[in-house]
């Protein structure tokens, strides 16, 4: 998650009591029983995806590393019964924020009444800050696929469909809006815009052109089958690649005990030292916890801190116990927390629990079974060659079925000419 930009920038946190009735809405627009957060989370990377990305047709796009959000468009209903548009902002600890300006406005397309707006649509994305050397820096909301679009739930249709129909239905009404009334760019809290996606080949596009002229930052690359359905929750189709460097865990951070005072000189407790008589400025036992479900959270392994790095801790003057903090493992197989860039750690405060241990086991799958930018340079050649069999089978397929339709159209078309010209020869000599 990007440090630079958080939710609260762009709306405003309901109530937990107000957050509830849309909470409701959501469940029931999904037909869940579950009114949990809905977005669907990736797998690892690891070796065995190799036939994966060759057995079916996959999208690719960068890791965007920005803050992973719904953009639910709604409505609020008055006290005189009447509807307003309404915009929410829906984090992965299934809280809700309210996007509070009257020109965040999605029309309906097709529409001659530029006032009309989408209802019940919720999209999934990633809100983040894009920043240029000369010119602003410009807050974008990157739409990457959609879970229901007015009031129809799509969590049954293939991602291109779902896709294909947020790029028609909710972007290109409000650019069309834009064009006919400019000055309203100017008032919107961010650009609403959905991201790119490149056929799963195009690995050496990524890494060469794309990946470098980004604008915000990125961590890696997903991969997502194109034929797939939208599945909440862990979803084994869409497939995160990290670099080695950054194969990182979402650890629950557990303060432990802290070391006694010296009190003898000696580097050594006094034995009559009080048993509350704690050195609260030195480094504790920091323990990292993940997430078992109903079980709980358990302890997984120390979180090992330097020195400095403690110090950096400390300098936040902030509550750390408890809290998720995104860690690697190093070159000696300790678990290290991931820095941001002032060297204090990356604290996950979007999220509301530590990582699964089936997502950790997955994570330690692709730390032992590592794929390289190399590996998958190498691998696109084989992803390319898949596709494109695939796709002349599937167009042998349909030129067949095309003469098959043809031949049964004349042969009923032969049977219909022949009953006009009345009863065979045999028949009319009777």
């Amino acid at each position: 998650m990007s440090s630079l930009l958080q939710l609260s920038d762009v709306a405003n946190r309901l109530p937990n009591e107000d957050a509830e009735i849309f909470r409701d809405r959501v469940a029931d627009l999904l037909n869940r029983k579950s009114r949990g957060f809905p977005g669907a989370q990736p797998v690892s990377f690891s070796q065995k995806h190799y036939q994966e990305l060759q057995r079916a047709d996959y999208y690719l796009c960068e890791k965007t590393d920005g803050i992973r959000c719904l953009l639910y468009l709604t409505y609020v209903v008055n006290q005189d019964g009447s509807r307003n548009e309404a915009c929410f902002l829906i984090d992965r600890k299934n809280d809700f924020y309210h996007i509070d300006n009257p020109h965040f406005h999605f029309p309906l397309p097709d529409s001659k009444d530029p006032s009309s707006y989408h209802v019940e649509t919720l999209l999934d994305g990633e809100l983040v800050l894009d920043v240029y050397p000369s010119r602003p820096s410009i807050k974008r909301y990157l739409v990457f696929d959609c879970l229901a679009l007015d009031g129809q739930s799509l969590l049954q249709k293939t991602l291109d469909k779902r896709i294909g129909a947020v790029k028609v239905r909710v972007i290109q009404p409000q650019q069309a809006l834009f064009q006919k009334y400019p000055q309203e760019v100017e008032e919107q809290p961010f650009e609403v815009t959905t991201k790119d996606l490149q056929k799963a080949y195009g690995i050496e596009m990524m890494f060469r052109d794309v990946l470098p002229g980004l604008p915000h930052g990125n961590d890696g690359l997903v991969f997502t089958c194109r034929t797939s359905e939208y599945t909440v929750g862990t979803d084994r189709h869409i497939i995160k690649w990290k670099p080695p460097a950054e194969n990182t865990i979402d650890f629950r951070l557990q303060v432990g005990e802290f070391p006694r005072l010296s009190t003898n000189g000696h580097g050594m407790s006094n034995g009559d030292a009080d048993h509350d008589d704690y050195d609260y400025d030195a480094c504790p036992e920091l323990l990292l916890l993940v997430n078992h479900g109903k079980e709980g959270h358990r302890v997984f392994a120390p979180l090992h801190v330097t020195n400095d790095e403690w110090e950096s801790m400390k300098s936040l003057h902030q509550m750390i116990d408890h809290r998720i903090i995104e860690c690697y493992k190093d070159a000696q197989h300790r678990w290290r927390y991931k820095r941001e860039k002032d060297g204090t750690p990356r604290f996950r405060d979007d999220k509301l629990d530590a990582n699964h241990i089936s997502t950790v086991e997955s994570v330690l799958e692709s730390i032992d079974d590592a794929v390289s930018e190399q590996d998958l340079l190498r691998l696109s050649a084989e992803i390319r060659g898949a596709w494109k069999r695939r796709e002349q089978a599937e167009k042998q397929a349909e030129a067949e079925q095309k003469a098959r339709w043809e031949r049964e159209e004349d042969e009923r078309k032969r049977r219909a000419g022949g009953s006009k010209d009345g009863p065979p020869a045999a028949e009319a000599k009777k």
